[in-house]
Formats: C-alpha cells, structure tokens, sequence
C-alpha cells in the first residue's frame, strides 16, 4: 500500500497493518482529511490478503486529543449538512479484519469515537478517555453517544457525557471499554504480542465471528442466533475448516490459508 498520506503513516509487519495517526504538533487533532486517509487505509488493509490483522496508534504524545476545533468553529449547521464528514466514519464499521487499537495518553472526543470504532482496545496504564464536547456546546456526532451506551449502558454513559469527565484506563477496563492495560512502555509491544496471536487463527473464522458479535449488538437474539447459524454453516465450506479439524485430529497445529 503506498504511504503518500498527509497526516497518517501506514506499514506492515508480517501479516499485522499499522495504522499511526501522525499529526504530533497538535495531538494528532482529527480533521476530516485525516479521518478519510484512515479510512482509505483501512479498506486497503481489509483487501489485501496478506494482512490479517489491523493495528490502529498515535505517534507522539496522545492517540488523538480529539476533532480539529479550528476546522469546525465557524461552520453553520448548512455547512456540516453539506460536508456530510460522516460518511466516511460510516465505511469504518464495514471493516472485515479485527481492527485493534492501542491508546496511550489520551483519546478525547472524536478520538474516543475513533477508539470505540475497534473492535479490541489496549491502553497505557495512564491512557485517559472521554467526551468534553458539552464543554463547547455540542455533543459527539459520529457514534459517540450510541458506542459508549451499548457499552457501559444508559446511567454511566449520560454521567461521561453530561459532564465531560476525562475517564481513567482503570475505569475504563472496570466498564469494558478497553480489553487490557499495559505499563506504556509495553503498550505496543504487548498489543503486537496479541496481533501476531490473532493473526495465526483461521481469518475467515475472525472475518464471520466479528460479523457475528456486531449482528448482537443490535438485532434480537434470535434474529442474531438465525445468523450466527448461516454463519457456522457457511464457514463448512471452507478449506480452513477441513484444516483445523484434519490437524486437530492429527494432534498437530493447523496452517490456515484464509480460504
């Protein structure tokens, strides 16, 4: 994939594709043509066969300190209508591979959104989350009241939101909002650990759980259940299959080809 992005620099380790916000100078403050360079990342990442695994990171100081507020001071309700920004956060949710986050100082804002759009989140020790849009007289608008709410439920969802209250990578893990925390030294070593791990299990196995676990989120279980099902039936079909269960027989492991 050609690294010609302004504000994010892509590479590839193995089968692992990074993702690194990489405005600095300003916290790796979100404006819209970052959000689109990373979601034109994403979807090349999600094509090429030889990636299995997507890595999402911030370089400097912070993961993100939030949307561009210069970018968007100024603009009357006509103006975001007609820029229709969302659009492109829309695309994130139809990721096929794992995408897995790893926050260290802070994500704010647009930057929890971004976070949230993960589907595993590693965070320093000293990481810190949190919505301080009500501060300025807005809210999130790219998914941040529907994610937090599914995941930590309505009463500590409106506490965060209503007051703007940075919350801690302790907090965070106690509510389910992040998977793990690691010293920040470890951070990025610890969640390469976990990527390489995710990366050697059969991908089309990960592409139809990740389908799966999303289809619960909002549809009743037994619409959810009846997809799981076609879901299971499906993955029959595949070469992988036949693996697994041929070396798991033969007491050996498994060589997944994604097919």
């Amino acid at each position: 994939m050609s690294n010609s992005f302004e504000f994010i620099e892509t590479t590839t380790q193995g089968a692992i594709g990074t993702i690194e916000l990489n405005r600095p100078k300003v916290l790796n403050a979100l404006n819209t043509k970052m959000i689109s360079e990373i979601v034109q990342a994403m979807e090349g990442f999600d094509k090429d066969d030889n990636i299995r695994v997507i890595v999402l990171s911030g370089k400097g100081r912070a993961f993100a300190a939030g949307a561009d507020i210069d970018e968007m001071a100024n603009a009357s309700a006509m103006d975001l209508e007609l820029l229709n920004q969302f659009v492109d956060w829309d695309r994130l949710a139809l990721i096929k591979k794992p995408i897995i986050g790893a926050v260290h100082g802070f994500a704010l804002g647009g930057a929890f959104e971004l976070a949230l759009c993960c589907d595993l989140l590693f965070a320093a020790e000293d990481a810190e989350f949190g919505f301080p849009e009500v501060n300025l007289g807005v809210m999130p608008g790219a998914g941040g009241t529907q994610r937090l709410t599914k995941l930590v439920g309505k009463t500590k969802a409106m506490e965060w939101l209503f007051t703007g209250k940075r919350i801690t990578a302790k907090e965070a893990l106690h509510y389910g909002i992040i998977n793990q925390t690691f010293s920040k030294e470890l951070l990025f070593e610890e969640t390469y650990k976990f990527a390489e791990q995710l990366a050697k299990q059969a991908p089309i196995s990960i592409r139809l759980i990740k389908e799966s676990v999303l289809k619960a989120i909002d549809h009743s279980i037994y619409e959810g259940m009846q997809f799981e099902r076609k879901n299971f039936y499906l993955l029959f079909s595949s070469e992988d299959q036949k693996e697994g269960m041929k070396a798991f027989i033969e007491k050996r492991q498994p060589q997944f080809k994604g097919k």
